[in-house]
């Protein structure tokens, strides 16, 4: 098994997404692109761009999940050719995130409440989560290709990548600076 060296082992950035890119744009067409997600998901546009990248990538693409990939995660997983689970990994729901509220629920504020009566902040935020969601349902396409024979290759590589406690910076993508070739 090769991978392209994708493992995506925290909170997705743009960061992230400017590395998945790179290393997808350096990969041939013809090449096939195995991507491990390990993740409580991350910032909705940066999930969207390794979305995209992943579905307009012309050979197969397979996201291996050895334990979670939520949110984020799960639109990037979505956007594959094929997901491999092992029998207990999840995926959930894609629900947009502002801070430490869902996107619903500061929308489910302002339902419920009068306008006079909820602060400025909360408009905004329900404001930018309306936006947030209308991003995700515009550009989802779903269709789910699931398989559970996790190779132990994955499994052995996901113990090098512990899951950070909450963490933003560092990187948590790494890819070989090289592009890739079939292999003859």
């Amino acid at each position: 098994m090769r991978f392209l060296g994708l493992p995506l082992a925290r909170y997705i950035d743009i960061n992230d997404s400017g590395n998945v890119l790179h290393a997808i744009q350096m990969t041939e067409d013809d090449v096939p692109v195995d991507m491990v997600l390990y993740t409580p998901g991350g910032l909705v546009l940066a999930a969207l761009h390794i979305a995209k990248a992943i579905r307009d990538h012309k050979s197969r693409v397979t996201v291996f999940v050895p334990q979670y990939a939520m949110s984020g995660g799960t639109l990037i997983a979505l956007a594959a050719d094929e997901i491999v689970m092992c029998q207990h990994s999840v995926i959930d729901p894609i629900d947009p995130q502002l801070g430490d509220s869902p996107a619903a629920s500061l929308l489910k504020v302002v339902e419920q409440k009068p306008v006079g009566d909820i602060d400025d902040q909360t408009l905004i935020r329900a404001d930018i989560g309306r936006k947030a969601i209308a991003q995700v349902k515009q550009r989802q396409h779903l269709g789910l290709r699931v398989r559970t024979d996790m190779p132990n290759e994955v499994l052995e590589l996901m113990s090098l990548y512990p899951q950070p406690v909450r963490t933003q910076s560092g990187g948590g993508v790494e890819y070989l600076p090289l592009p890739r070739q079939k292999e003859a």
